[in-house]
């Protein structure tokens, strides 16, 4: 291995004509507007910035290529593939030919030390936006308007002959009317001029490995020596030694899964999902150290049952209550129900049977306290105990998360204290769980739970507290009281501003009287959320403030008591995997 410098025009050449390119399977740029800011600050303060990894090439690419992002896709033949320096060159590269989409970065000028009349320059990446046909905030793209805040265009600085685009942009900056114009002109070219020098000057050195190195030593050597900021991950290093195994590219795959199935996003981060449910259907754990052992080749062959589990697990999940990794009480259960896919029998009483089987996994795995600790080596115990029941070699008994004895099923006593479902609490989120499964119709225009209206941008569902928070304060009731998972409702935003703060009875006297249907529909929507109405049919006109303080306590502790007796009875039905009728959980409600 050999060290070289190389300056910034060279890499610009280099990168311009396509002599140099990114093995396919370097991840994707990962840097953020602050990396950028500080690489080119830097580089305009002359300072180093590490050195970059270059894999050279002979006859033949050993790794399949791609062009550097916004680069031309030139026709030369490529001679250098860069294992290590991604992220620098393209922050490079695209701040100074003004291709970020949502940045523009400028040059400034600050003191070098508190009081010091020397000025050093400094860069920061400033947002940008399109509305309309336009690019905002407009002063950007205005000479005038930038100098007047002392600020220059990165762009100006790129290596290349623009000496009169840098000319015409100067003759911008100074009015007409200027007295002096000439030698503000001359000291503005000049400031200009010499950073240019420094970005000019600025070495970006490289180790090479030569084009006799085989791809297994190339990879080992990208994997070990990573330079940049930004650490690789576990995924990055995947997808090196898939490419190095097969030749194949899990990028594409990716991209492939989220064409095919694009509502799996919703729930995780495609590459962590995939990397555990491939684990799982080889049978190890789904962790850093059990992705060690994954057998890539196996995992491409069998991408197809890969898509197949993960569009199961997507369409289980929805048929469940359960729309979007927001408001998923537990990310562990999921990869295992797309793993367990394959397993399932054909013929269509057992598929039933398997429906069911995993229902009642699902509802433990986010109604106790089985994931909350060791989740990985839990999933592996329990992904194995139900493949051995669908593949009739086992029985539910030894199915881990089904001990009741080390994981009982709820009690009162529990849901009342558990935590506001917007936190992340795996009970809290799963007692929302139940409401979403029970329907949770809006109450006021009586929309249903389903993908559409919980995941609506436009109309986002939020997180309603049905005794009001302020009442509540105002009878003493402390905040961690208030915020309780069983004093929530997931209702339309439209929906929580209408309601507001006014006593329980009176907005749902108004729903009542606005809904066509009256007193029954809303006693149906509530029981939607598996709210009950008698407890929450109360209100506190006419007393004085001791006597409302009192009743609002007394009142608050019956509604909680008995919604939780209500989330028992919802809880034991999926327990046992059957659907929730809310006839059966509502037998004494006047």
């Amino acid at each position: 291995m050999h060290a070289h410098d190389r300056f910034l025009p060279d890499w610009f050449s280099r990168v311009r004509s396509r002599q140099i390119t990114l093995p396919r399977f370097q991840r994707f740029v990962a840097w953020g507007h602050s990396e950028v800011s500080a690489l080119l600050t830097s580089v305009v303060r002359g300072l180093p910035s590490g050195a970059a990894l270059i894999l050279e090439v002979g006859e033949e690419e050993k790794f399949t290529s791609r062009t550097i992002v916004d680069a031309p896709e030139g026709s030369e033949r490529v001679n250098e593939q860069l294992l290590d320096g991604q992220q620098r060159v393209t922050a490079l590269w695209r701040s100074m030919h003004d291709t970020y989409e949502d940045r523009t970065y400028l040059i400034g000028f600050e003191e070098a030390f508190e009081g010091d009349e020397e000025m050093i320059p400094f860069v920061y990446g400033q947002a940008r936006w399109i509305r309309g046909d336009r690019r905002y905030p407009v002063w950007v793209d205005d000479p005038v308007r930038c100098w007047r805040r002392g600020l220059i265009p990165i762009s100006l600085l790129r290596p290349g002959d623009i000496q009169g685009e840098i000319d015409t942009w100067i003759e911008k900056t100074l009015p007409d009317d200027l007295g002096n114009k000439y030698s503000a002109y001359k000291e503005l070219s000049q400031k200009i001029g010499e950073l240019r020098t420094k970005v000019r000057e600025f070495n970006l050195p490289y180790l090479s490995l030569p084009a006799t190195t085989s791809k297994e030593v190339a990879l080992d050597v990208f994997i070990k020596m990573n330079t940049s900021s930004v650490q690789l991950s576990t995924y990055d290093i995947v997808v090196a030694l898939v490419e190095g195994e097969t030749g194949k590219s899990l990028h594409e795959h990716v991209e492939e899964l989220d064409k095919r199935v694009p509502r799996a996003s919703s729930y995780a981060d495609l590459p962590g999902l995939i990397l555990d449910v491939v684990a799982l259907m080889q049978n190890r754990m789904p962790s850093t150290a059990g992705y060690r052992g994954i057998d890539y080749t196996r995992m491409l062959s069998e991408w197809n049952s890969v898509v197949s589990g993960i569009r199961f697990m997507v369409s289980f999940l929805e048929d469940e209550g359960v729309f979007d990794g927001q408001r998923l009480p537990s990310y562990t259960a999921i990869p295992i129900l797309a793993a367990l896919r394959e397993h399932f029998p054909s013929l269509p009483d057992q598929m039933g049977n398997a429906r069911v089987l995993l229902r009642k996994f699902l509802w433990r795995a986010f109604l106790t306290s089985r994931y909350e600790q060791s989740s990985a080596t839990n999933a592996l115990q329990d992904y194995r105990g139900i493949r051995e029941v669908l593949t009739g070699h086992g029985s539910e008994d030894n199915i881990p998360v089904f001990n009741e004895e080390f994981y009982p099923p709820l009690t009162p006593e529990l849901i009342m204290h558990a935590d506001w479902p917007k936190r992340k609490s795996i009970l809290s989120r799963g007692l929302l769980g139940l409401m979403l499964k029970a329907g949770a119709k809006d109450l006021a225009d009586g929309t249903p739970a389903n993908v559409n209206s919980i995941t609506n941008k436009v109309h986002p569902r939020e997180y309603h507290h049905l005794f009001p928070a302020s009442i509540l304060e105002d009878a003493g009731v402390p905040d961690d009281n208030i915020n309780r998972a069983l004093n929530c409702a997931l209702i339309t935003w439209r929906t929580n501003r209408t309601i507001s703060n006014k006593d329980p009875i009176a907005y749902l006297k108004e729903r009542s009287e606005n809904s066509l249907l009256g007193e029954p529909e809303l006693r149906h929507r509530l029981k939607t959320h598996l709210i009950p109405f008698p407890q929450l049919a109360v209100g506190y006109g006419g007393l004085t403030d001791n006597e409302r303080r009192s009743r609002v306590n007394s009142d608050y502790i019956a509604f909680l008591q008995a919604r939780a007796e209500l989330m028992v009875s919802a809880s034991r039905t999926v327990f046992e995997g059957r659907p929730m009728v809310l006839e059966d959980l509502f037998t004494n409600d006047e």
